[in-house]
């Protein structure tokens, strides 16, 4: 069986798919890059913060200063062009990878699904001879030229995809997305002044069929993707749902970016034809030149383990207690994309042990408000902003304060309900993996 499989990864293949989705890569996070640099996003969310949340194990991931912030853009930039037109592929993908995540992991607050996303695709696209067709590398050295590669590349980006959509549909098999249609039946009454659509996403019925439509089309898209029969029809499923989750909420390139990447299923005959109208050339049948990859095994190994933590990584929160939505412990990282509704409010009450004084401190005196958002539903970030206020507080001459946390969060509709402990004194807890027992169990009222 494992034989099998491998003759079956290293099957020559058409570099076209592979060559293709370099270019479309490239574009994308090069529009991308772009967009958030003339929308001042590097400012509001980068620059003008006092404060950066990390993430857990990478906190010596720091924030640089708003120069090197800028610097930072400009190499994406700049690899992101070098990936598109193939020019210094590996060095440009490297690059792009290292800053890319480098950005990402700054500040927690800006966490989205597909952000990992494209750190994780970026890292893989390391390893792809994408360089060997179509690009200036092949012109440039015609000994960098190939025509064909195993399989297994071209898979590897399928996977991935096919991991994003079938996980995304997983994580929909819950009551509340199946059975109480939330928080679709919140999301859509707001967009009743759109045209057409618009006067039925009021409608009950309509928010029961986006949430089942929602989970039957990531748990299935994948496999209609592979299938040769149904993958014109899927393809157009995939653009008709995207462009329609553009149009309903705010999430940005992801759309654009899932609608292209999805291509690389198209056949290699396809791809051939689309290179060739670019060229203003026909379709002609060229001598077979294969990729031969150094330390295949190597490489087999490393995508081995890449592909087997992305299947296993995702279903961490069965370790936790309580309510996935609620805790959010194993919520990142596990394609769970836009599956609640959770607002909160956070006052922080500080006690000085030496004085007896007490008072309160608010988040929006230190943070930006979209950090505040953030922060005030998620409990490493609250024990995050504990630890920022107690050493600031300690810098002001407090030598230990005491600080705990009064916080009402509201799931999927439900009225505001005391999160935390709130005689926890914070500045106790460090964070881990252990499951946080300062959070009080949901309340199904």
């Amino acid at each position: 069986m494992l034989n099998r499989f491998l003759a079956f990864l290293n099957k020559p293949s058409s570099i076209a798919p592979l060559s293709n989705l370099r270019v479309l890569f490239g574009f994308l996070m090069l529009w991308s890059t772009l967009r958030f640099v003339f929308y001042g996003w590097i400012e509001t969310q980068y620059n003008e913060p006092i404060f950066h949340f990390s993430y857990f194990g990478f906190e010596w991931v720091s924030y640089p200063g708003p120069a090197w912030m800028y610097v930072l853009f400009a190499l994406m930039i700049l690899s992101s062009i070098g990936i598109m037109l193939g020019l210094f592929y590996r060095i440009s993908a490297v690059i792009f990878f290292l800053s890319f995540t480098y950005v990402e992991l700054i500040d927690l607050t800006n966490y989205l699904n597909h952000y990992y996303f494209v750190s994780l695709l970026a890292f893989v696209m390391i390893f792809l001879p994408a360089h060997k067709s179509f690009s200036i590398d092949s012109l440039r050295n015609k000994n960098n030229l190939a025509t064909h590669v195993p399989y297994g590349f071209i898979f590897s980006v399928k996977l991935l995809l096919a991991i994003v959509y079938f996980y995304a549909g997983v994580a929909k098999l819950n009551h509340e997305w199946l059975m109480e249609a939330l928080p679709l039946k919140i999301w859509l009454a707001p967009h009743t002044s759109l045209p057409l659509i618009g006067p039925f996403l009021d409608e009950l019925w309509v928010a029961y069929l986006f949430s089942w439509f929602g989970a039957i089309y990531d748990l299935s898209i994948p496999f209609f993707l592979f299938s040769k029969k149904y993958r014109s029809l899927a393809f157009l499923a995939v653009i008709v749902f995207h462009i329609t989750t553009w149009i309903l909420f705010p999430i940005g390139m992801f759309p654009f970016i899932m609608i292209g990447l999805t291509t690389v299923f198209f056949s290699a005959d396809t791809h051939e034809k689309i290179q060739a109208f670019f060229k203003k050339e026909k379709v002609t049948k060229q001598e077979q030149i294969l990729y031969k990859p150094q330390n295949l095994s190597l490489l087999t190994g490393l995508f081995f383990l890449f592909f087997s933590f992305q299947i296993l990584f995702p279903f961490r929160y069965l370790l936790y207690p309580g309510n996935l939505f609620w805790t959010e412990q194993g919520y990142r990282f596990s394609w769970r994309v836009m599956l609640m509704e959770k607002a909160g409010y956070a006052i922080f009450h500080v006690t000085d042990p030496d004085t007896g004084r007490s008072w309160e401190l608010y988040p929006k005196d230190y943070l930006s408000p979209m950090q505040e958002k953030q922060m005030s539903t998620q409990p490493d970030m609250i024990l995050q902003f504990t630890h920022f206020l107690e050493d600031s507080l300690k810098k002001q001459g407090i030598s230990k304060p005491e600080i705990r946390a009064e916080v009402y969060v509201s799931l999927n509709g439900r009225g505001s309900q005391l999160f935390l402990d709130p005689n926890q004194d914070l500045t106790q807890i460090k964070d881990s993996f252990a499951p946080k027992n300062w959070i009080l169990p949901l309340s199904n009222q």
